[in-house]
C-alpha cells in the first residue's frame, strides 16, 4: 500500500479536547487556543490532529463551542513563552504546554454531554472512567449534529501578545536513550495507532485493506477510521465503521501492536468481536510480526493479519510526518 494524504482533505475529523479546570477552559475560549503537554500524551493528540479538522472542548461532562484547526505548532522553550496557561506541578517539577493549535470559532454552544448527539463520546467516557485521555475523537454523525447547535461565532478571539518564538519537529526514536523531550520522544503503540489512521484515511490505501480482507459491499468513501472506541470489557484502537449507516451499521475493530503478538492477543480481539452485535464481518490484528500459534488463532476467528513495516530508520528518530508516510501494511496469510 502507499501511503496517502491526511483525513482533513478530504473529509474533517472531530474531536473533544480534555480541559483540566475551569480557568484553563475560559482562557481557551478566549484565545481560541487548545494546548497540550509536553509529554506522550500531548504528543499522541498532537500527531492525531491536523489543520482542517474540528474540534469542542470538554470539561465538567459538558462541551462548548466549535472551532477548525487552523494551525498547529510546537513551541521550543514554552516556559519563556506567554503560558497562557500555568504550568502543572509535580512536586519541583513543571510541566508546560508546548503543543498548540489554533483555532477558528464557528458554533458558540455549551450542551451536556447526556444529549444524544454526544453519545458516541459520551459512551467513551463512562466505559473508561473518566477523563484520563487528553482527547476523545467522535464519528462524523456527531460533527454534523453539532454544526447546527447554539449559534454562529461572530466575536474574535483575544490575540495572545506572542514575542519572537521558535518552533520544532516532533521526532520519536526507537530507544530511550534518544529522547530528548519534547522535542524527540519514545516510539509508542498510540503513535503507530496515529500513523495507521492517518494512512488509511487515504480511500486508496483503504481499499487496498478491504480488497485483501474480502470485503467488497461498500467503499471506502462511505466508511470512516476513528480511534480508540471504548467496549463493556476494554476498548479498541481502531474502528472503522460505515459513515452514514443505513439499515445495517458495518464495524471492523482494528488492534495495534508494536512488537510480536500471540495467541492471547488474537483471543482479546476475537472477544471485541463478539460485543459487536453480528455487525462485525471482520476484525484486522497489525503488529510487527506474528507467532505460529496467533496465525492458527486467528484464522480460526475471522482475525485478519497485517504486517506493518517502517520506511524510516527508528534509530534515527524520524519525524512523525516521515513514520506515517513510509508506512505501508502487508497481509499475512498462514501457509
Amino acid at each position: 500500500m502507499t501511503s496517502g494524504a491526511s483525513s482533513a482533505e478530504s473529509y474533517p475529523s472531530y474531536f473533544l479536547l480534555s480541559v483540566s479546570t475551569r480557568w484553563n477552559l475560559e482562557l481557551c475560549i478566549k484565545h481560541s487556543l487548545a494546548g497540550f503537554p509536553s509529554g506522550d500524551n500531548g504528543a499522541w493528540t498532537f500527531c492525531e490532529i491536523v489543520e482542517g479538522d474540528f474540534v469542542s472542548f470538554l470539561y465538567g461532562a459538558r462541551a462548548y463551542n466549535l472551532y477548525q484547526v487552523s494551525k498547529r505548532e510546537a513551541l521550543r522553550d514554552p516556559e519563556l513563552l506567554p503560558p497562557p496557561w500555568k504550568p502543572l506541578e509535580f512536586g519541583k517539577k513543571k510541566i508546560y504546554f508546548p503543543f498548540r493549535l489554533h483555532l477558528r470559532p464557528y458554533r458558540v454552544f455549551d450542551e451536556p454531554l447526556v444529549r444524544t448527539e454526544f453519545a458516541y463520546v459520551a459512551e467513551n467516557l463512562l466505559r473508561r472512567g473518566g477523563y484520563s485521555k487528553t482527547h476523545f475523537q467522535a464519528d462524523q454523525t456527531t460533527l454534523q449534529r453539532v454544526s447546527e447547535m447554539g449559534t454562529v461565532a461572530d466575536t474574535p478571539p483575544s490575540a495572545l501578545d506572542m514575542p519572537e518564538h521558535n518552533i520544532f519537529t516532533l521526532h520519536f526514536g526507537r530507544s530511550k536513550s534518544l529522547a530528548r523531550p519534547p522535542e524527540v520522544l519514545s516510539f509508542r503503540e498510540t503513535i503507530l495507532q496515529s500513523a495507521i489512521r492517518r494512512h488509511l484515511s487515504s480511500e486508496a490505501n483503504l481499499q487496498a485493506m478491504l480488497d485483501q480482507i474480502d470485503i467488497h459491499k461498500v467503499q471506502p468513501r462511505d466508511l470512516e477510521i476513528l480511534g480508540e472506541k471504548a467496549l463493556p470489557e476494554g476498548h479498541i484502537d481502531l474502528l472503522l465503521k460505515q459513515r452514514v449507516p443505513i439499515g445495517t451499521a458495518l464495524k471492523i475493530p482494528i488492534e495495534v501492536k508494536t512488537k510480536i503478538v500471540g495467541p492471547r492477543d488474537v483471543a482479546q480481539l476475537a472477544g471485541y468481536m463478539a460485543q459487536m452485535e453480528g455487525e462485525c464481518p471482520a476484525a484486522i490484528l497489525i503488529a510487527a510480526d506474528f507467532g505460529k500459534k496467533a496465525m492458527a488463532t486467528a484464522s480460526d476467528n475471522r482475525i485478519k493479519l497485517f504486517r506493518y513495516a517502517l520506511g524510516s530508520d527508528l534509530n534515527r528518530a524520524p519525524t512523525f510526518e516521515e513514520v506515517y508516510r513510509g508506512l505501508s501494511l502487508g497481509r499475512v496469510v498462514r501457509t
